[in-house]
């Protein structure tokens, strides 16, 4: 089988499909019905969020080390979980990431990565893959942010694949197959930019909502 790369990447989710790596590296592409999305416009942070994002306790960065968020993305999470991040999907998204149209939302204390996310854009379509925190919080905040961006760039689709504890806590439903494709065929036909524009006042204007 040919290798993973960026246009492979481009022309799934394009698609509607995505890959993930099996224990042993191979890949196998997906394309879950129902599909788990979270809509960007009724997203509010928990209650219990609210006082860490108005005290601002983490500096937020966009882009500035995709690469190393995808690494601790990959990390097992248990001694006995495994990762569907493989070498070869970290090396064929950050050639999307150098393309422009992958990214990475990240959160840093005292100049230190503690948390992140990544995905992939395409029109108005953001496409989240992944999380991760090594400080309480940590990827709430950045996710809270990517969400803040989304509405600023008029996103339309926050695609999080499938429902897990762990997205529904952020809002995430579950959608027919069928509306997905529909919705995500909207999407990409839309221009949107993921851009790093006025985060200060992005994240002060925000905080509280």
């Amino acid at each position: 089988m040919n290798k993973l790369t960026a246009d492979d990447l481009i022309y799934g989710y394009i698609n509607g499909i995505f890959p993930m790596a099996d224990a042993d590296g191979t890949l196998y592409w997906y394309a879950p019905d129902p599909r788990a999305v979270i809509p960007i416009h009724s997203y509010k942070p928990a209650r219990s969020l609210r006082p860490i994002l108005n005290q601002q306790r983490f500096d937020i960065r966009v882009d500035a080390d995709f690469e190393q968020v995808m690494r601790y993305c990959s990390l097992p999470r248990s001694a006995d979980d495994s990762t569907w991040i493989s070498e070869e999907i970290i090396e064929a998204y950050t050639e999307l990431h150098r393309m422009g149209l992958a990214h990475s939302v990240e959160t840093y204390m005292d100049n230190r990565l503690v948390g992140g996310l990544y995905g992939v854009s395409l029109g108005a379509a953001f496409f989240g893959e992944s999380m991760f925190h090594h400080v309480n919080d940590a990827s709430k905040v950045a996710f809270h942010y990517l969400i803040m961006t989304l509405r600023e760039q008029q996103y339309e689709l926050l695609d999080t694949q499938f429902i897990n504890d762990n997205v529904r806590r952020f809002g995430a439903v579950e959608i027919p197959k069928a509306d997905y494709m529909k919705q995500l065929k909207s999407a990409i036909r839309k221009k949107a930019r993921f851009t790093e524009n006025a985060f200060e006042h992005l994240f002060r204007n925000h905080a509280g909502d």
